[in-house]
């Protein structure tokens, strides 16, 4: 399928691995010039080093944390100084924490905030300029089908993803007029590290087909997902084909999540 984006520019955080990682690869593949960036080095490079041998697409690798808004604004100058423009934006960057509200501290709050929201908003913000240079751009903020309808202990991150669905709603009615497009993804259980380390701990006997498949996991779908399934999501989200698509969040998760 030809999503359009030869010759697009697209920024993913959180790149390394997981669903950054498969949507970068993914973009690259259809063409995109891809920017990565994660806060461990050698995990980064390895990653764009595949990328560029599996698809023979430029890659840039720009070791930053979203939470500081200056190294946003770094990464959006050397994708423009790079690649000559930016049109897409996938904030991608988190890490899952889950707690009862009374054992979620000052600490944990603010650090699970500024990783999910405020690195979304550094990185919308600092992308602004080079999208509105080129007539407009897409920007696709991940977030969890449970921010929709928190569960018991799942703070903080149930939160600041929630937070980032209000985020996106607001970016989408406030940039139309610039064309571009603000939308979310709200991923449910997709197989990770953590997801795996959870497999290994609770039943090292079972094959992965068999763990991903177990009816406790509450999926009407029957199995947990892939990063691969969750990216071509986003990637259609940030095609020509979505070209009239904004201000909406998909669910990504099999069914599971009892919102729309």
């Amino acid at each position: 399928m030809n999503l359009g984006l030869q010759g697009k520019t697209a920024l993913i955080t959180g790149s390394s691995k997981g669903i950054g990682y498969a949507t970068a690869r993914l973009l690259a593949e259809e063409g995109a010039s891809v920017v990565l960036c994660a806060r461990r080095e050698d995990e980064l490079q390895t990653a764009a080093e595949r990328i560029r041998q599996e698809t023979g697409a430029q890659v840039l690798a720009v070791k930053a944390d979203v939470t500081r808004a200056e190294d946003c604004q770094n990464v959006v100058d050397q994708a423009v100084q790079a690649f000559g423009r930016l049109d897409i934006l996938v904030n991608n960057a988190g890490t899952s924490a889950a707690a009862p509200f009374d054992a979620v501290g000052p600490e944990a709050w603010q650090a699970d905030l500024d990783l999910k929201l405020f690195g979304a908003i550094h990185c919308s913000q600092a992308a602004l300029a080079p999208m509105r240079r080129s007539g407009g751009g897409a920007i696709v903020n991940i977030s969890t089908s449970s921010a929709k309808t928190p569960p018991a202990s799942t703070l903080p991150t149930t939160v600041s993803r929630a937070a980032g669905l209000a985020l996106t709603k607001a970016m989408s009615r406030d940039l139309a007029k610039d064309n571009i497009r603000v939308n979310a993804v709200c991923i449910g259980l997709i197989r990770s590290e953590q997801i795996e380390r959870k497999w290994q701990e609770s039943a090292p006997g079972l094959r992965w087909d068999e763990f991903a498949a177990l009816p406790d996991h509450g999926i009407p779908l029957g199995r947990i997902g892939t990063a691969e399934e969750a990216a071509r999501v986003i990637a259609f989200l940030v095609s020509d084909g979505a070209s009239y698509v904004t201000g909406t969040a998909v669910n990504v998760d099999g069914g599971k999540g009892p919102a729309l």
